[in-house]
């Protein structure tokens, strides 16, 4: 298996609640909600860099997709990075989500090891970590490049 990711998918309790604070609040692109004609279909697709997609899905859908039982989420599962190229997008990002609704879990701060990140939760407590890694950005500015140190 190659280790390659296309498609990361968020579990929703209320999928017009998540897309709208995506859409609107962080002004991702999407076409909004498709496969509704579907039992357990509707889904939002966000293009979020070249051959990777988030998808907006209900946890009861995944649940009947997958045939596992519905329970409990723990928001400490796992986190989404988005990585920036400097402490002040860092900042602009945290207010952005903040104004859209976001719960910030952890504001902005210097790190242990010597970069600048800040928590938040989306309104179905999915974790996003905002960074600024001073290991991963080029002269060019170019976020691309190999980490070379921790994240």
């Amino acid at each position: 298996m190659k280790p390659r990711i296309t498609v990361i998918t968020l579990g929703v309790d209320d999928l017009e609640r998540s897309l709208c604070f995506y859409q609107e609040g962080l002004g991702f692109v999407t076409e909004g909600i498709v496969g509704q004609e579907f039992e357990h279909g509707a889904v939002a697709f966000v293009d979020l860099q070249p051959g990777l997609k988030l998808a907006l899905w209900p946890r009861k859908s995944i649940a009947h997709d997958t045939g596992l039982a519905w329970g409990a989420t723990s928001p400490t599962e796992f986190t989404l990075g988005h990585n920036v190229a400097s402490r002040a997008e860092v900042d602009a990002v945290m207010a952005q989500a903040s104004t859209a609704g976001a719960n910030i879990v952890k504001p902005a701060q210097e790190t242990f090891w010597g970069g600048y990140a800040g928590y938040f939760q989306d309104p179905d407590g999915h974790v996003w970590e905002v960074v600024w890694n001073p290991q991963w950005i080029e002269p060019d500015g170019d976020l691309s490049a190999p980490p070379r140190g921790l994240v």
